[in-house]
């Protein structure tokens, strides 16, 4: 007789109803007319007039000022700014804080009805000023795919050695072939960043935690005593502090907004993702892809909704950023795992803290998403984290090879790792990794069978880590491409798009340590070379010390590697057919043909359009086209976006 319960599985990655269509219509809104980058692997582009529709209530905005903006150097601009605003509307704003990034983020008093968030974006919009507007509000910690699990899931801490039964790192048709990748790496020397639901104390991953922090800043009322959209997410009675203990992630009724779905019982969810990034070696329990990395716990995701704010400072401190009001970080991570996200687009201020953690060296590996049952399952381009720009997004495949039944799909998918399938009872065929036996709160350490890409995105994550403790020369943009060049065909089947394959871990760590590496340079995990909008590039005292003209290069900076061409210069950097690059006029880029073009000239650039030719086998067949900014071109089977358009300059991406 087995003990049945809710299972909390896959709630991290999914969204509630008022989370898809917030987000999905404020980014429209908010986008319309501003200056920042898009994400090129956004599966459809936004409209703005579906935005006065789709709103939901929110308790705050995301403000993104343009870099020679009065307000992205001075903090008493940013709140005369909001202060007008506020008297226009007549709502009650007030200035929050100055995220990491350098955005402003504003308070609107409290949880407000579409019409008057419409109306607040809308005169903060009018302000020339202002790149972009998007609503605080991303990540909801949500059930809404209960299962039914038996106990058999579970496996003691007694000291058993549990790795024969970690079929995802050595089965020889399915797994990773990672015991052959430890012949040359183990990881030592690396730090990853697990931003997730915190962490617990257990006898695997004890000796391998670096101090993190606790980024959740709503747990109830603020000053005023107004709640935002929870009355308690962060579960432990107070705000950001450096303590990343996960308290549990459950919620009790009425703590979480009604219509976000809850658990009364916690997940464990980040002890069970640094395990399989990290558990040591130590003749018990599973051991991680990466047994002698360092994991970093910073706690994001609580019981209810996370504020993309959090998550925001969360990736800027992980990766070395500084952030108001918060310690230093004295072991930035070189990689960073996210494991969640919710549906929706990659919105600027989230691609803005990406740009800028890629620019600081930290490859960040996030999971495509758990949709993959629904009726009309979702590309993984539809989802916030996986559809941003310069990460490695990772699909789940099950122990058979093929893609798992739940896991996302599409083009913004990379690789694909085990994210195992536990359906029938077959719990065995799940990812086993650490986990606490606590129903709520932290009790007993124990292992259990996961599924899900929450699992298959760890997995990368403790890859890179070995390819870096091999080669630490090594630049996002090169791991990512090397974990693409030495991944073998999924052995099982896959429809819709798993990404370059299934990785190889023995291959990957070996290609890598050799000095070599496929990845081009300017390639997809490099960020533009001009910085964001919302991030200034001549900051004062006041703002924020992380913006990208002063932040550590990793190797993707002004002439090392970005692909910023001069005037008629060959941009070999994109003949993977997969780049993003600053181009002028007479630039040329030699391509590898497999879309059907060998060679892309930049005909002009000027009053925000691009014009080019396509060029296949001698130059015999060609095509012109040319394409405004922002603003998307096809020629065969090979895209063109353009990003951004700044007088004879322009930033383009290829895929």
């Amino acid at each position: 007789m087995h003990t049945h319960r809710k299972s909390r599985r896959g709630r991290i990655l999914v969204a509630t109803a008022l989370g898809t269509t917030l987000l999905a219509g404020a980014v429209a809104t908010a986008m319309a007319g501003e200056d920042s980058p898009g994400s090129g692997k956004s599966a459809a582009s936004a409209s703005p007039k579906a935005a006065t529709t789709a709103i939901g209530p929110v308790s705050g905005l995301i403000v993104g000022y343009k870099s020679k903006a009065q307000e992205a150097h001075s903090e008493n601009a940013v709140r005369t700014g909001i202060s007008a605003a506020a008297a226009k509307t007549g709502e009650k704003l007030s200035y929050e804080r100055r995220l990491g990034t350098g955005a402003a983020l504003v308070s609107l008093g409290g949880v407000q009805p579409a019409k008057d968030v419409i109306k607040v974006m809308n005169q903060l919009r009018s302000d020339s000023d202002v790149a972009y507007v998007v609503p605080d509000s991303q990540v909801p910690t949500s059930d809404i795919e209960p299962r039914v699990e038996a106990d058999d899931d579970i496996l003691p801490s007694d000291g058993t050695d549990l790795t024969s039964k970690q079929w995802n790192l050595s089965d020889p048709k399915a797994g990773l072939d990672v015991p052959d990748a430890w012949r040359t790496s183990t990881g030592k020397g690396v730090t990853v960043a697990v931003l997730d639901t915190g962490i617990t104390k257990h006898s695997d991953l004890d000796a391998n935690i670096v101090p993190g922090f606790d980024f959740i800043s709503d747990h109830g009322p603020d000053k005023n005593g107004q709640n935002g959209q929870n009355k308690d997410n962060a579960n432990d009675g107070d705000g950001r502090d450096s303590d990343p203990s996960d308290p549990g992630d459950f919620a009790k009724e009425g703590q979480c907004p009604p219509d976000e779905a809850t658990s009364p019982e916690s997940s464990w969810h980040g002890t069970h993702v640094a395990g399989i990034v990290a558990a040591a070696d130590n003749g018990k329990g599973t051991v991680g892809v990466a047994p002698d990395a360092k994991v970093q716990p910073i706690r994001v995701l609580g019981s209810c909704i996370t504020p993309a704010s959090d998550i925001i400072d969360a990736i800027t401190w992980a990766s070395g950023g500084s952030v108001a009001g918060v310690p230093d970080n004295k072991t930035p991570a070189q990689v960073i795992n996210m494991s969640l996200g919710s549906e929706g687009p990659c919105t600027p201020p989230m691609q803005t803290a990406i740009d800028q953690a890629v620019r600081r060296g930290s490859t960040i590996v996030v999971a495509a998403g758990n949709q993959g049952t629904r009726p009309a399952p979702l590309d993984a381009g539809k989802f916030d984290f996986a559809s941003c720009d310069h990460v490695i997004t990772v699909a789940a495949t099950d122990r058979a090879g093929n893609k798992a039944f739940y896991s996302n799909f599409g083009h913004a998918v990379d690789i694909s790792a085990p994210g195992g399938d536990t359906r029938n009872g077959r719990f065995e065929d799940g990812i086993l990794s650490t986990m606490n036996s606590g129903k709520t709160v932290p009790a007993a350490e124990n292992f259990r069978f996961e599924q899900g890409t929450s699992q298959a995105a760890p997995e990368i994550s403790g890859l890179a880590a070995l390819m870096l403790s091999a080669n630490p020369k090594l630049t996002p943009a090169e791991i990512e491409s090397a974990i693409q060049a030495n991944a073998r065909p999924i052995p099982g089947t896959c429809a819709g798009g798993c990404g370059a394959g299934l990785a190889d871990a023995a291959k990957t760590v070996e290609a890598v340590a050799k000095g070599g590496s496929s990845a081009a340079t300017g390639s997809p995990s490099a960020p533009p070379s001009d910085s964001p909008s919302d991030s200034p590039s001549d900051s004062p005292s006041d703002s924020p010390s992380d913006s990208p003209s002063d932040s550590p290069s990793d190797g993707t900076g002004a002439g090392d590697g970005t692909g910023e061409a001069a005037t008629g210069t060959d941009l070999g950097a994109c003949r993977h057919n997969a780049c993003q690059v600053e181009v002028t006029t007479g630039d040329t880029i030699d391509l590898d043909g497999a879309a059907g073009v060998d060679e892309l000239r930049i005909d002009s650039v000027s009053d925000n359009t691009v014009a080019f030719t396509a060029s296949s086998g001698d130059g015999a067949q060609q095509s012109s086209d040319s394409q405004t900014a922002p603003g998307r071109s096809q020629i065969g089977d090979l895209v063109v976006d353009i990003i951004s358009v700044d007088g004879d300059r322009a930033v383009i991406r290829l895929s």
